[in-house]
Order: C-alpha cells, then sequence, then structure tokens
C-alpha cells in the first residue's frame, strides 16, 4: 500500500459511518495510522483529483485489517474523488488559522452567528481555502456511549474538541464554503480563531459544485446503493471492463417500492457520486397536446445526454408516461411509450447513458420496458428494518439539539412501518413541539433572537412521543388503527392464555432470529374462542400492544361490498399492506361472519364463499406472509369453515374460558384499581358470589356498583360492600352452566368437524 515514500499510503475510498457525517473525520486501520506515525485526530492530508484535510480517528471494528478510509461525502466532494477511488494520505503541516472567511453554500439563504459560536462548532477543525464544511455539531449522545465502550472516544473527543462538545449551539446543519484563511493553505481553527460569515452565498466555479444528496444522506438502503453502484457507476466510469468482457453495458434501473422510501433521492445521489450529467423528467413536462410534439422532447432529452455522455436520464413517476398500452385510451400515452421503447433499446445504441425509472406502481408499467435490454435490473426499495431506521434517525437528527434523555436506537425499534420520508416527518414534528416551548418568550419584533435563548431550544424524547401522536406510517395511513393501549395488567386472570399468546405472536414479532435459528416456522395465526364476554377482543388488544406492532383490524363491515369482486379486494389490500410493514398484527373479529362454512345453506349469498377462498389464499398461498400474524376472535367455532382452522392456517386455537376463583380475583381488582372503595369491601365475598360470571359480567358489576353509590349519594366518596352485593344481585351471568361443557366437548374436534353433532347449547 505503500508508494515509494512510507509517509504516503494509497487507500481505497469508503463510505462513512452515519455517526461521523460532517464531523471532519476519517478512519484508516491502526497498522496505516503507525505508518505514518500518527496519532488518533492528528490532521492528515488528502490527495484525489483535489487536495483536502481532515483529522484522523480510530478505526471501527468492524474494519480492522480492510485497506479502506472511510470519509463523508463532503471529504470527498473536497478531495474529488469517489467511493471505489484510491487516495493518497500523508501527514500534513498545518498552521493555527487566525482568521477565516465562510460563506452559505445555498443561494439566497441567510444566517446570523456570532464568531465565538463558529469558533465553538469548528473547534479543531482542519479546512483550506474552497473546502465545503458542515456545521454539524459533535453532540454526545446515547448511541456513541454504547458503541465506543474500551474505544475511548467520549473522553478523546471532550479533551480534543473542548467545549465544543455539547448539545447545541442553535444553528442545526448547514452547509458553509471555505471562501479564504489567513494564513493561507491548510489551517486549524482555534478557539483563537475569527470566524466571519458573509451573508451570502458566493459563486462557486463550476468544477467545485457541492452535492445536494450523497450517499451519506441515504439511510437504510445499503443493499439498494451496492446493486445501483455496480450497475450504473461501473458502465460510467470504466466502459472499457464492460468491452474487455464482451458485453454490452446495462442500460437502465427500475427503481421500486412504497411511497417515500428513497427512491428520488437514491436516484440523484447516484448522479452526484458519479459525477455524471443528470437529466430529470417528469412525466406532465413532456407531454403535449400536439401530434409528435411529446416524442420530440424525449428524443431531444436523449440526445441532450448523448451530447454530454457520460450521463444519467432520470424518469420519475415513470408509470404515469409509459403506462401498459393495452389499458390506455389516449394515442399519446401509447406513441410516447413507443418512442422511449425504441430509444432505450432501438437500432441506435447509446454509450454512457444509462436511464434510471422510479416508481410506486411497477405493475402498471408496460410489459415491453420491464425486460433486460431496457431496464437490465429492478430493484425494490423496502420499508427500512430497525437499523435502517436508526440511520434515518441519524441522518434527520443530524444538526437537531437533542437532550440527554433521546435514545434513537429505542426511537428506530418503536417506529414499525415508518419509511424514510415519515421519519423526517416525525423529526419535524418533534423540532416544531420544541419550538412551541419557547415560542411564548419570543420576541417577534427583535431582529435577532437572544443566543440565550436559542441554546434553551432542545428536543426531548417527550417531543418525540408527542410527534408519534401525529405522524403515523404513511403506508397504512388508509387502514391503520391505533395500537391500543392495554396491557397484560389490564387483562385479568388468563395466565395459561397469556403464555399461549406470549409464545405464539410476541415471540415470532420480536425474536424472529430465535425461530430462524432452531430452523422451524412461527405460527400465521391464532384463533381465540370462547363464551362471550371473556376478553377475547381485550386480548387481542394487549398482544398487539406488547409486541409494538403494527394493529390491523377487519371488521365485517369494512369488508363486505356489494359490488362483485370488491370485498376480495380489500382483503387482498389489508394483507399486501400487512407485509409492507411488517411485523404486524392483522385482527378480524367475529371470524364466523366473515367465513361461515361453505355450502350448509342453499340459499347462501356467495360473497361470503369469496371473502373464504380470499382469506384461504392470503394465509396460505403462494405469497409468503413474513412477520405477519393473523389473530381471529369468535364465539361460534363451529360454525368457522374447516378448511380456515387447520393447521398452516390457524396453527392455535386458544379457548378462552369463564374465569375461575382466582382469575375473577384479578379481574375485580384490575377494575376496582381505580375506584374509591369504602374499608369494608370484601373482594373475597365477591369472588365467591360471581360464580359463573365473565370479565364483561364482572366489569358491569363494578360499573354498576358506582351508579348506585352514587344513586345514594351524588357527590359519594367511595363505594361499599352493600353496593357491590346489590349490582351482584341485579347483574346475572351473561352464560349458563352448561357453556363450557359446549366449549370443551368441541375443544378436540373443531378441526374434524365431529362437533356438528354435538347439541347446540340454550344461550346459542
Amino acid at each position: 500500500m505503500t508508494e515509494g515514500d512510507k509517509s504516503i499510503i494509497k487507500l481505497k475510498v469508503a463510505e462513512a459511518d452515519q455517526r461521523d457525517v460532517g464531523k471532519g473525520i476519517i478512519r484508516i486501520d491502526e497498522i496505516f495510522r503507525e505508518k505514518l506515525g500518527l496519532k488518533p485526530f492528528d490532521v492528515v492530508e488528502i490527495r484525489g483529483e483535489k487536495l483536502t484535510s481532515a483529522l484522523i480517528g480510530r478505526p471501527y471494528p468492524s474494519d480492522a485489517g480492510l485497506d479502506i478510509v472511510r470519509m463523508d461525502g463532503l471529504i470527498r466532494t473536497n478531495a474529488k474523488t469517489s467511493i471505489g477511488e484510491y487516495v493518497e494520505i500523508r501527514k500534513a503541516e498545518w498552521k493555527e488559522a487566525k482568521h477565516a472567511t465562510l460563506a452559505p453554500v445555498t443561494r439566497g439563504l441567510q444566517i446570523y452567528a456570532p464568531s465565538e459560536t463558529l469558533s465553538a462548532v469548528f473547534m479543531n477543525r482542519t479546512v483550506s481555502k474552497g473546502d465545503f464544511i458542515s456545521t454539524t455539531s459533535l453532540r454526545k449522545s446515547k448511541e456513541r456511549d454504547t458503541y465506543s465502550k474500551g474505544l475511548m472516544f467520549d473522553d478523546f473527543f471532550q479533551d480534543f474538541f473542548g467545549q465544543g462538545f455539547g448539545p447545541s449551539f442553535g444553528l442545526g446543519e448547514i452547509k458553509l464554503q471555505v471562501v479564504s484563511t489567513f494564513p493561507s493553505g491548510i489551517v486549524k481553527i482555534t478557539d483563537m480563531t475569527e470566524i466571519e460569515l458573509l451573508p451570502e452565498a458566493v459563486e462557486i466555479p463550476p468544477e467545485q459544485t457541492i452535492p445536494t444528496v450523497m450517499y451519506e444522506d441515504l439511510g437504510g438502503l445499503k443493499d439498494a446503493i451496492t446493486k445501483v453502484r455496480e450497475m450504473i457507476e461501473l458502465p460510467l466510469k470504466h466502459p472499457e471492463l464492460f468491452d474487455r468482457l464482451g458485453i454490452d453495458a446495462p442500460k437502465g434501473v427500475l427503481l421500486h417500492g412504497p411511497p417515500g422510501t428513497g427512491k428520488t433521492m437514491l436516484a440523484k445521489a447516484v448522479a452526484n457520486e458519479s459525477d455524471a450529467y443528470f437529466i430529470s423528467i417528469n412525466g406532465p413536462e413532456i407531454m403535449s397536446k400536439y401530434y409528435g410534439e411529446s416524442e420530440k422532447a424525449i428524443r431531444d432529452i436523449f440526445d441532450d445526454a448523448e451530447k454530454n455522455a457520460p450521463a444519467i436520464i432520470f424518469l420519475d413517476e415513470i408509470d404515469s408516461i409509459a403506462p401498459k398500452r393495452a389499458e390506455v385510451t389516449g394515442e399519446v400515452e401509447r406513441r410516447v411509450v413507443a418512442q422511449l421503447l425504441s430509444l432505450m433499446d432501438g437500432l441506435k445504441s447509446r454509450k454512457n447513458v444509462i436511464v434510471i425509472g422510479a416508481t410506486n406502481r411497477p405493475e402498471a408499467l408496460d410489459l415491453a420496458l420491464r425486460r433486460p435490454g431496457r431496464f437490465d435490473r429492478e430493484i425494490e426499495l423496502r420499508v427500512p428494518d430497525t437499523e435502517g431506521r436508526l440511520e434515518i434517525f441519524q441522518i434527520h437528527t443530524r444538526g437537531m439539539p437533542l437532550t440527554e434523555d433521546v435514545n434513537l436506537r429505542d426511537l428506530g425499534q418503536i417506529t414499525y412501518g415508518f419509511v424514510g420520508a415519515d421519519i423526517a416527518a416525525l423529526c419535524r414534528e418533534a423540532a416544531m413541539s420544541a419550538l412551541r416551548r419557547i415560542l411564548p418568550k419570543l420576541n417577534l419584533k427583535e431582529p435577532q433572537i437572544p443566543k440565550e435563548l436559542l441554546d434553551t431550544l432542545q428536543v426531548t424524547r417527550a417531543d418525540f412521543e408527542e410527534a408519534m401522536k401525529e405522524v403515523q406510517p404513511s403506508a397504512i395511513r388508509e387502514i391503520l388503527i391505533e395500537i391500543p393501549n392495554v396491557s397484560w395488567n389490564d387483562v385479568g386472570g388468563l395466565e395459561d392464555v397469556k403464555c399461549l399468546l406470549k409464545e405464539a405472536v410476541e415471540w415470532p414479532l420480536k425474536n424472529p432470529e430465535s425461530y430462524r435459528d432452531i430452523g422451524v416456522e412461527a405460527p400465521k395465526g391464532v384463533l381465540l374462542y370462547g363464551p362471550p364476554g371473556t376478553g377475547k377482543t381485550l386480548l387481542a388488544k394487549a398482544i398487539a400492544h406488547e409486541s409494538d406492532a403494527n394493529f390491523i383490524t377487519a371488521k365485517g363491515s369494512d369488508l363486505l361490498s356489494k359490488w362483485y369482486g370488491e370485498s376480495e379486494k380489500r382483503i387482498a389490500e389489508v394483507f399486501m399492506r400487512a407485509r409492507q410493514v411488517a411485523p404486524s398484527i392483522v385482527f378480524l373479529d367475529e371470524l364466523d361472519s366473515l367465513a361461515p362454512i361453505r355450502g350448509i345453506s342453499a340459499g347462501e349469498p356467495q360473497v361470503t364463499a369469496r371473502i373464504l377462498n380470499q382469506l384461504l389464499s392470503e394465509l396460505d398461498g403462494l405469497e409468503e406472509l413474513r412477520g405477519v400474524v393473523v389473530i381471529g376472535a369468535t364465539n361460534r367455532p363451529d360454525i368457522i369453515d374447516p378448511a380456515l382452522i387447520r393447521p398452516g392456517r390457524f396453527d392455535e386455537l386458544i379457548l378462552v374460558p369463564i374465569p375461575d376463583k382466582g382469575a375473577r380475583r384479578e379481574i375485580l381488582k384490575v377494575h376496582t384499581k381505580k375506584m374509591a372503595l369504602a374499608e369494608g369491601v370484601d373482594i373475597e365475598e365477591l369472588v365467591d358470589l360471581t360464580d359463573q360470571y365473565t370479565g364483561a359480567d364482572l366489569a358491569a358489576i363494578c360499573k354498576k356498583a358506582g351508579r348506585y353509590a352514587l344513586r345514594e349519594e351524588l357527590h359519594a366518596k367511595n363505594v361499599k360492600q352493600k353496593h357491590f352485593l346489590k349490582a351482584i344481585a341485579e347483574t346475572g351471568p351473561s352464560v349458563t352452566p352448561d357453556t363450557m361443557k359446549y366449549y370443551k366437548a368441541i375443544k378436540g374436534e373443531l378441526r374434524t368437524k365431529k362437533s356438528k353433532e354435538i347439541e347446540n347449547p340454550s344461550y346459542i
């Protein structure tokens, strides 16, 4: 790795970790650092096409032994290099900066910040004329604490960056350019440096433009970025590789996935990082009412791209300009599709021009486009997992003044189903919540907000919790039911049932890797059955709350429709959304109304048979249900079609019984927990008097006892024993003694349907 002189090493550029973005730090292996004779946080000189500088940090344990240098997009821009290229690194000669002039990169952006604030933000950062830097402050966070045990990062950061290591300077994340420094060359900003901030952006030479979106601005898309880079960057930068292999370079990539997952951002990042000419086409821009104009507009764009090769043509929302020709009525759309097909794979070969299409409706695209030679690869951008969501939170809170109690990993774990756009909205909403706290102290007539007030502006965990109530996952916004606020503590007794539900639902959703390791499949469905009022729906609410999953309920009234095929379509939509936002729970209440036995009556409406068929195919069809658990609840399991309750669909059939003495005691404790009880109230006596009472009956007794106390005296301070006894006398058990005999009799015979021979009890 050494070139000539041992004081220079050559390493391959790799992307930075989210924790280092905007901090002016590079990381290389200890071996190379020792070769250069450097200590952590010494200044190094980096030479790509241009020369820049950075601080050197300790490597991440996962990078041990690798010949790479991790640097963020700003340092790559300053060195004019990109991921996969090689740069030279050596020890830098630097001076202390006496004066530095900075200017905002964005035109029209006006910033005010005193010199001492900027000195604190950029303390010990190294810069030179023309560099781009970010105001991202080095913030102590729980993520860094957890990660850096044993690496002494925090102590080093604290000592090295001094007072700059804090929660906030009221600046957020703003990109600035170094206009000039005194003395010239590589300088380090110290507390003695005077920093001048120009009020407006300065003219940047064309070769020095700063990318607006870089790979580090995309969270949870590592696999997609890797695939896109090998499909796009290689052909644009080194077409000779493909000539040597005797194959054609890829011509197009189709990005598809739910809205808000980052398809457009990924295309922009690829264009910026590969330094290619970028043309973006939005469907309506090229459509014209004049014959042939739309096709000419597309031809002109492809010609322009060819003249400026290497180039990327980005077709956003491609389904709007290239729909299926068999299904559209307009002649213009058909001609546009035909023109696009011939340009992408016509007689004229186009070198170094790649087309990227983005859509969230790939099924609406014309089939002729979706073949190799046109769109060579289709890359799906999925809803991010926990690690992906953590990355996205790190990106959007980069310049945010967070308090110590904000743990981004915790937020990443509880935001199931959130895509990048949702998390951006959540962070924005949390910041607005923090802003509302200081609004009463603001004097809007003042030209500048006092620094002391800005420093108090911090985003707390409570702000994020408040924002969670406002922002819902966009993928299931139409069908989302808020996760019920019911915990196991609110469900009295039923310990065996709770244990079974934890095994069948909570464990697979929270620890799927345990099932993978042992080599067994998790249950797909759980059917709760038992007499009315025993707590089946309450248990479903509790398990949804405890497993932190997206809770989707499918009521019969929502699914049934008078239009042919609509009911099946609605069920398919519910399961499609559930798959997209997994882990999730689909709750089918009163399942017997949706899926009764087929053929039991001649005049049976066909709609229930079609719904049942759709449910069967969704539960155990060709499409796998991963991270989705279906919970059904019914008090008539004997009339549910046997095909639905076989193993592989509803794996667990759980009987929710009438509570026994111990369970009744627990239920009464739950319902009297918030009641003002008189001293003489004897729970044990109430337990003995309520044999055969269900949980719903016991809840009704508690409510009625409270009403009797108020009836006696409107301003009563407590509820007495006599009120409970009167309520018990007035409220009889809602089930008969032979009810549980019936359920126990059919328990082992549900799947064989011998239970039809058992006489129905009187309550049914």
